[in-house]
């Protein structure tokens, strides 16, 4: 939870910067590409989190690696949470700031339930017809629940669309036992 509320913190002050400046629509993708990097370069996620290491070690590397890639807010921001001691949420403070930003432009986030994982064609084009339904942009993540036996479940803002096959069952056996 003390996670959620650090990410939420962070996420919301680099978003509240990023507007200020112009440029948050910069921050969104340089961010993405740096979470990206640090999910393909597990020695470096490991560096700038290990605590035994001095901040003016880390931020050295980083300017080393990032400094004329990024734009000048988001590497001060990426000093900022050296400095803090919070360079191990960097990646769950970039997924707060992405939400928030999308969030703004009016979109929302869901969760599509499958019993297998869907490719992300399929995804693309679940999103772009869930949009179309509820009309506002829709992103989903995709998480498996074997119970669904097959068919999908989406549930967005409150919302649950229910096209699985469970579903369909049960409406069977309801009206059967209604009989």
């Amino acid at each position: 939870m003390a996670e959620l509320t650090v990410d939420m913190t962070y996420g919301q002050a680099l978003l509240d910067a990023g507007r200020e400046t112009g440029k948050a629509a910069q921050i969104l993708e340089e961010a993405k590409e740096i979470v990206e990097i640090l999910k393909n370069e597990p020695d470096l996620k490991a560096f700038i989190s290990f605590p035994g290491i001095s901040g003016e070690e880390k931020k050295s590397v980083l300017k080393e690696i990032f400094e004329g890639k990024i734009c000048q807010e988001l590497m001060n921001f990426l000093y900022i949470l050296v400095d803090k001691r919070r360079a191990n949420r960097l990646e769950g403070i970039m997924k707060v700031y992405s939400e928030l930003y999308e969030r703004e432009e009016g979109v929302s986030y869901g969760v599509i339930y499958s019993v297998t994982p869907l490719s992300p064609q399929q995804l693309e084009e679940i999103e772009e017809q869930t949009s179309k339904l509820l009309r506002f942009k829709v992103r989903l993540e995709n998480e498996l629940d074997p119970k669904l036996i097959a068919g999908f479940k989406i549930m967005v803002e409150g919302k649950i669309i229910d096209a699985s096959y469970r579903k369909r069952f049960d409406e069977m056996a309801s009206q059967i036992r209604a009989s």
